[in-house]
C-alpha cells in the first residue's frame, strides 16, 4: 500500500516535469506556452460564469418552489405499482441537472435511509451511474459557442434514462 501511496504522490510532479524537459527538448518555449495556457483557462472560466448562475438558479427555484414535491406526489402511485421508492424521483430529475444539487439530495436520501437501505444503495448507483447532461451542454458547450445541441441533448438524457432504469433493476436484483 505503502507503494501505491508513492506512486499517487509523486505521479503528477513527475508528469509536468517530463513534460517540460520533452518540451524544452522539442525547442518548445514552454514558460511562454504555460503562461498562454493560463491565460485562455482564465478566459474559459469567466465565460462559464453566466451559465453556472443560470443553472444555479433554475435549480433553486424549481426546489423551493414546491414544483418538484407536486411532480413525485403525482408519480408516487404509479412508481408503487412497479415497486420503485419515490423518494429516489427527485435525485433522477436533478442529476442531469447539477452534480452537486445531487449530491446533497442523494446524502439526504442516504443519511434518513442508510447507507445500506434499498434507497441507499439505489441513490448510491443512480448517482454514480448517471452524468449531468444539461450542466455539461450548458457549461461546455456554451463556452466553445456552440449552439446547436439538440442531438448530443437527445443522447445524453437517453443515456441517463437507460442509466436510471438499469440502476432500478440491478439494484433490485442484488439487493432485494
Amino acid at each position: 500500500m505503502e507503494f501505491v501511496s508513492a506512486i499517487s504522490l509523486w505521479f503528477i510532479p513527475v508528469l509536468i516535469g517530463f513534460i517540460l524537459i520533452y518540451g524544452t527538448f522539442k525547442k518548445v518555449p514552454t514558460y511562454e506556452s504555460f503562461v498562454e495556457g493560463g491565460k485562455e483557462g482564465i478566459k474559459m472560466a469567466v465565460s462559464i460564469i453566466p451559465f453556472l448562475v443560470g443553472m444555479m438558479v433554475a435549480i433553486s427555484v424549481f426546489r423551493a418552489s414546491g414544483a418538484l414535491d407536486l411532480m413525485v406526489d403525482a408519480i408516487r402511485p404509479g412508481l408503487a405499482k412497479i415497486g420503485v421508492p419515490a423518494e429516489i424521483v427527485p435525485l433522477a430529475i436533478i442529476r442531469p441537472i447539477s452534480g452537486t444539487a445531487a449530491l446533497g439530495i442523494t446524502s439526504d436520501l442516504i443519511g434518513v435511509y442508510g447507507p445500506d437501505s434499498y434507497i441507499g444503495r439505489l441513490a448510491a448507483t443512480l448517482q454514480g451511474s448517471t452524468d449531468t447532461t444539461f450542466y455539461v451542454l450548458t457549461v461546455y458547450f456554451g463556452a466553445v459557442g456552440i449552439k446547436k445541441m439538440g442531438d448530443a441533448l437527445k443522447v445524453g438524457l437517453m443515456a441517463d434514462a437507460v442509466a436510471i432504469a438499469t440502476a432500478i433493476i440491478v439494484v433490485t436484483i442484488m439487493f432485494s
